[in-house]
């Protein structure tokens, strides 16, 4: 009985290592200095667009800058991994079945994977935040 109780702590144990060797691996153990003010930033599509810092978005993980022009609206949609936020500047909009929220600077939002929401930036300023996946980045408009 003993032994049985004590697979599950070395299983967690394991799995975190493992998470932390694999995180390593595809970013590095050294620091990572990125500026927004300075960062080009690439159309992803008309409204929003991206400068990435780390990974990869089309294989993820991956960490980086995301912009939204002002009154930006991404629709209803999905996304196949969590995606975690920092807003730096602006608001993003962001919409569900319980309700809305105004992510403002230094306001973080967790969005499971699969969970329909609305998103948009404000209508005076847009949005400016820190965006990290797990896994790859897509949209998948509701219908």
């Amino acid at each position: 009985m003993k032994r049985t109780w004590m697979l599950g702590p070395i299983a967690a144990a394991l799995a975190l290592t493992a998470a932390g060797l694999v995180a390593q691996r595809q970013h590095g153990t050294g620091v990572i200095f990125a500026p927004s003010s300075t960062a080009k930033f690439t159309d992803v599509m008309p409204g929003a667009s991206r400068y990435l810092i780390w990974g990869d978005t089309l294989r993820g993980p991956f960490g980086g800058f995301t912009k939204f022009t002002p009154g930006f609206d991404a629709g209803l949609h999905t996304h196949t991994n969590d995606v975690l936020l920092v807003v730096l500047r602006g608001a993003y909009l962001y919409r569900d079945d319980a309700g809305d929220k105004r992510v403002g600077p230094g306001d973080f939002i967790r969005i499971p994977g699969g969970h329909k929401h609305w998103s948009g930036g404000d209508a005076k300023e847009g949005a400016l935040f820190y965006q990290e996946t797990f896994g790859k980045f897509d949209l998948i408009p509701v219908k």
